[in-house]
């Protein structure tokens, strides 16, 4: 039974990472690129549709049909349906299988009707679900899809994605690695780091070498205002927590319209045309919102209006169903947040406006920590779309507050809260029960089998021990075998019960019964 990788094989996979990534960079630029377009193209016809009646009503008529057409992708498909990061997530996995041809194309086109007209959704889940398909695609094609190679190819796709979208490399791969994979495994993090490298460098040609979001500050946070970011985190945390449940209770709230699932995107696209000719500056995704925040004055009631327009109409948006993510609108949602704090502490002669900027930084990364329970991916996130490294000891306090607080109240990383409401497939279940798959399991401080000899650990029935990792070395395990914090813990499973194992697996090393 062979266990190990190869070098050659590593290296193998390493250069179909950065293929992976080149393939990713080059479809997610020109998804990102015509969601751009689409989207100042719809906010002058939304300008022009206030004095113009029958532009007005071929802009609903519009919006209907997309609707409907949208509605029949997904109806083909439905797992194109939301951000698709759940989707990855359960594939990766064990617990589904997609088809990717499908998925790729019917994501690229659905995205691009459903975020162009402006909807309050994000482009870089959809992103990270492109890439996986390629990765997958790609795994297929050389006929390298065995288990554990094909999901570090799609681990590898989903880096590239989110790279090529928010042209951060780093935050791609950290985002596989702590969200999606759940396994720092050295194999992945390379795979995905050379993907996202390379997806980087097509995103970085097509848009240039200016950050993202490129939020001007005047002067760095003084240690002696630190305290603001105990308060600031604080407030993150609860509304992070109000943010999610929101998000998961929407599907339900959408049942009781009595609309087929499919075509539930009918309400947010016929909506966004009275908002479009309202405020065409304040739809889309919201990166141009973060930017120009601080111009927009200090207006209280303003930023409290932006703040419930952005939050009610992203949930409508989000909870439809449509092809769309929450990533950059969670973004935006926490540099609002931090402007009104900002804006109410100066008012109270607390804090000089000037730290706005600051605030409004820090705070993106805080909203994301703690909805995502992700905490150093939304820090390097952060730090590569601003493009400065001054914010980092700010952004780890704020994020920290966030995190514990959300915790505290029993929040769980808003991804997989989603991706245990998925409908997945038991006849693929079935079906792969037939084989074995190789699962990784690594074994952290304060582990409750740390010290422990394999002979007494109770390991959960029906799996079998065939490695143990410390460093680069490989053990060939034995009863007599003591695991170590720091080890990686291989095991035999049946492909049906992967995922149902792999949770048995993590409670009995956490401690939890």
């Amino acid at each position: 039974m062979k266990i190990a990788i190869t070098d050659n094989e590593k290296l193998k996979l390493t250069l179909e990472g950065v293929l992976v990534g080149a393939i990713s960079g080059i479809v997610v630029s020109m998804f990102r690129w015509s969601i751009a377009q689409s989207l100042k193209v719809f906010q002058g016809l939304y300008v022009t549709a206030r004095s113009n009646l029958s532009l007005l009503i071929g802009l609903l008529i519009a919006m209907i049909v997309v609707a409907i057409f949208v509605g029949y992708l997904l109806k083909k498909e439905p797992n194109i349906s939301g951000s698709g990061i759940p989707q990855v997530e359960a594939q990766l996995g064990g617990e589904m299988h997609l088809k990717w041809w499908s998925i790729l194309w019917r994501k690229f086109v659905g995205g691009i009707l459903s975020i162009g007209p402006g909807l309050f959704l994000g482009r870089e889940g959809p992103s990270i679900q492109l890439g996986s398909a390629i990765g997958q695609g790609v795994g297929e094609l050389t006929h390298d899809n065995r288990g554990v190679n094909q999901r570090v190819l799609i681990a590898s796709g989903a880096a590239a994605g989110l790279a090529a979208a928010f042209s951060a490399p780093i935050a791609g791969a950290m985002f596989v690695l702590e969200e999606v994979y759940h396994n720092f495994s050295p194999l992945v993090w390379v795979t995905s780091l050379a993907s996202a490298v390379s997806a980087n460098v097509i995103s970085l040609y097509v848009f240039g070498l200016q950050p993202v979001l490129q939020v001007p500050y005047q002067y760095s946070l003084p240690i002696k205002y630190y305290w603001h970011l105990v308060i600031l985190g604080i407030i993150l945390g609860l509304m992070g927590r109000l943010y999610q449940i929101v998000l998961l209770a929407m599907p339900s709230i959408y049942e009781k319209t009595r609309l087929p699932r499919f075509i539930h995107g009918i309400i947010p696209l016929i909506l966004i045309v009275p908002i479009g000719m309202a405020v065409p500056q304040f739809i889309g995704g919201g990166n141009g919102i973060i930017i120009n925040l601080d111009k927009y004055g200090t207006s209280l009631l303003f930023l409290l209006g932006l703040l419930i327009l952005r939050f009610v109409y992203s949930m409508i948006s989000y909870g439809s169903g449509l092809p769309g993510g929450i990533f950059l609108p969670i973004l935006n949602l926490g540099a609002i947040i931090g402007a009104i704090y900002a804006v109410v502490m100066n008012q109270l002669g607390l804090l000089p406006i000037a730290f706005e900027s600051n605030l409004i930084i820090f705070a993106m990364a805080g909203y994301f920590a703690c909805i995502g329970k992700a905490p150093f991916t939304a820090i390097i996130l952060v730090t590569e779309m601003v493009g400065s490294l001054k914010h980092l000891m700010p952004l780890a306090v704020l994020s920290l507050v966030a995190y514990i607080v959300v915790d505290l109240l029993n929040g769980a990383p808003i991804y997989e809260s989603l991706k245990e409401k998925l409908n997945l497939n038991s006849d693929y279940l079935n079906r792969v029960s037939k084989f074995t798959d190789r699962l990784e399991v690594p074994i952290y401080e304060g582990s409750s089998i740390d010290g422990k000899y394999i002979r007494d650990i109770p390991f959960p029935k029906d799996i079998l021990v065939v490695g143990v990792y410390r460093g680069e070395r490989q053990l060939i395990p034995n009863g007599d075998t003591l695991i170590k914090a720091g080890d990686r813990i291989v095991v035999m499973v049946n492909a049906g019960q992967r995922a149902k194992i792999s949770r048995k697996l993590k409670n009995m090393i956490n401690g939890i019964n």
